[in-house]
């Protein structure tokens, strides 16, 4: 098991340099390269934080998992939300999966660990994953919905998320997410997003413990 998080606020502040925020990979270091360039300043900094949370539960609770793969999915889960790899066919994890698989094609991962990465994307919009079938993708999930609605968000002392949210602000996040949202919805009724819109979304981002001052 890792480091207390949910207790130490400062160890966030002495691991901002280490393995928590950015695997030291160049694998890593590019998909940051990469996302920095597409991705608004709003959901790169949702990407910095879903990481962030993610690792942070993974340590506290003893789950396993690849920094690289995680960090990386992180990186390219909402990258299918700006227009450049939007998807007018399928659901925007489904198009950021295959984004995110090109990209590590190039980078010189096997074909397994390739398709690994699409699937902990695909899965991050599912509402559980199990962490004994993929840790990473219960990690980035759990994460996920923690940014966006804050599931879970007791998993982490108040202090910890202060921290958290000092080093990567929101930045207006909830409506850049949800118009992204509705307009994937709009175009695409069948889609995970639209699913999301139809049950609620915009009333649960809007009591997001984390935009609370």
């Amino acid at each position: 098991m890792g480091a207390n998080w949910t207790s130490d606020a400062g160890l966030f502040r002495r691991t901002v340099e280490g393995m928590i925020v950015i695997p030291e990979t160049a694998a890593s270091s590019a998909a940051l390269e990469t996302a920095s360039e597409y991705l608004s300043p709003a959901l790169l900094s949702h990407s910095r934080r879903v990481y962030v949370w993610a690792a942070a539960y993974g340590d506290e609770h003893g789950i396993k998992y690849d920094a690289e793969l995680l960090f990386t999915a992180a990186m390219f889960h909402d990258i299918s939300l700006v227009p450049e790899f939007d998807s007018h066919t399928v659901s925007f994890e489904e198009a950021g999966g295959h984004v995110a698989r090109v990209f590590v094609t190039g980078a010189g991962w096997p074909t397994e660990r390739r398709d690994r990465l699409a699937e902990v994307i695909v899965r991050h919009m599912w509402p559980e994953v199990d962490p004994a079938d993929d840790p990473e993708g219960h990690l980035l999930s759990r994460a996920a919905a923690l940014d966006i609605v804050g599931k879970n968000v007791d998993d982490f002392a108040p202090a910890f998320r202060t921290e958290v949210l000092r080093e990567h602000p929101r930045l207006g996040l909830t409506d850049e997410f949800l118009t992204c949202f509705q307009a994937q919805a709009d175009r695409k009724p069948a889609s995970s997003a639209a699913q999301a819109i139809q049950s609620g979304l915009p009333t649960r981002i809007a009591a997001n413990p984390l935009d609370t001052p």
